[in-house]
Formats: C-alpha cells, structure tokens, sequence
C-alpha cells in the first residue's frame, strides 16, 4: 500500500522564505532513511502560492485567480505534477484535464527545486520547470465514486500524449479523507484524528510518498515527518 504524507504551509514559508541549513540536513537525513528501507517513493516542496494561480471551472467556465490565494477548500483529491515551460503552460494543461473531470477547483504551483533554495546552481540548458496541478476534493470523489471507463481512458489518453510529447508528468489519486488519519501539535501533544476530516484553510507545503502495509504504520511516518518539519499538522491520505 502507498500512503502520502502532506504538510501544511504557514505565513513563514508564504513570505517566501528559504529552509535553514538545519531544516534542509533535517529533511534529507529523514528521507534518507525512509529510502534505506526501502519505503520512499517520491517527496517535494512546494513555493509560495504568489507564484501560482488557482483555477475554478463551473459549466465550462474557467475562472483564472493569481496568487497569492487564501486557503478555501483544501481537501485534496490528487495532483499531477507536470514539467511546463511556463505558468501559462501548465494552466493550459491543467484546462485540458478539467475539460475530461467536469467541475473542479485546480491549485497550481511551482514544486521547490535544489536552485530554488540554495543548495545547487540551475542547469543553464533547462528550460522549463515542474508545476504541481493539485486537484481539489468534491462530494463525488469524498464518496468513492470511482471515474467512469470514458473519463479513466480520456485521462490515461493525456497522460500518455504528454509522454510521448518528451514531458515528465505523473499522478496520484487519493482514497477518500475517511480512510485517512491527521496528526496536529497540540499542548498536550500530539492529537490524532480518524478521517473523515472536515475542509481545512491551510494551503499544502509539502508531501512525502511512502510505501507501508498499514495505516497505522504510514502513522509511525508521519509522527516523525511532523517533527521533522516542524510543521502544526499533518494528514495521511492512502493513494489508489
């Protein structure tokens, strides 16, 4: 089983703010070891939201907010990650999914890059850069109500065209927020929460992607990512 590991962002990092030494030592001796064992599928970063743009489509209509944005709706129902050569580009990829989906609220935002934070020079022949297109929860996809085989096949048909374009792009699919768990600091400690979880306001920083044959054991993860963070909250989601 695979479980995602997400952590919410805060004023700090919306300012922009680059990771202390410490912070980023802290992280990758973290992921190190989930790698050692053979648990880690995949993490990232996420920029600020004023280097972003939300996306609202309701009956074909597509609504187009630039960042920064306020936390709405936040429960999130999957993402791709896609490499763009702009915004611009990535939104207009990100219309084409929706065009499949129907109505559907899209945050789109850069995903933190090595460059991005100090730790290694950018490659002078990259020209474009990855954006993840984080699709929000609604009450078909919290219900479990699987996609139909035309808009499975329509999506699996994009994923692949992108491919065969020479671009890098994946998605995940969460499980319903029933099936998860979240973990919040507290003055007591650490609380933990059986899912269904109510809407938060508080825009996604950052993810981990584990590999676990429980929840309970993504949990034992995720208590340790909080520390590690330093973040107030955190929600493990298992992936389809």
């Amino acid at each position: 089983m695979r479980f995602i590991i997400m952590h919410k962002t805060n004023p700090h990092w919306e300012s922009g703010a680059i990771p202390s030494p410490e912070l980023i030592a802290r992280v990758g001796g973290f992921l190190g070891e989930l790698s050692k064992t053979g648990r880690l599928d995949s993490a990232a970063g996420l920029r600020a939201s004023a280097e972003g743009v939300r996306l609202q489509f309701h009956q074909g209509e597509r609504t187009v907010i630039a960042g920064p944005f306020a936390g709405n709706n936040e429960l999130p129902a999957g993402f791709t990650i896609l490499r763009a050569h702009s915004l611009d580009d990535a939104i207009e990829w990100a219309t084409r999914q929706a065009q499949i989906v129907g109505d559907v609220e899209i945050d789109i935002r850069p995903v933190t890059e090595p460059w991005d934070i100090g730790m290694q020079p950018r490659p002078a022949e990259l020209t474009t850069r990855r954006y993840m297109i984080l699709r929000k929860a609604t009450g078909a996809t919290e219900s479990g109500a699987a996609p139909t085989p035309s808009t499975r096949t329509q999506l699996t048909t994009l994923i692949e065209a992108t491919l065969e374009a020479g671009r890098d792009v994946f998605s995940e699919t969460m499980r319903p927020s029933r099936r998860g768990r979240r973990y919040k600091n507290s003055r007591n400690g650490v609380t933990v929460m059986d899912g269904p979880f109510v809407e938060t306001k508080e825009l996604l920083a950052g993810y981990v992607i584990v590999s676990a044959s429980s929840l309970d054991e993504a949990g034992h993860c995720a208590m340790k990512y909080l520390d590690v963070v330093g973040a107030d909250e955190v929600d493990v989601r298992e992936l389809e």
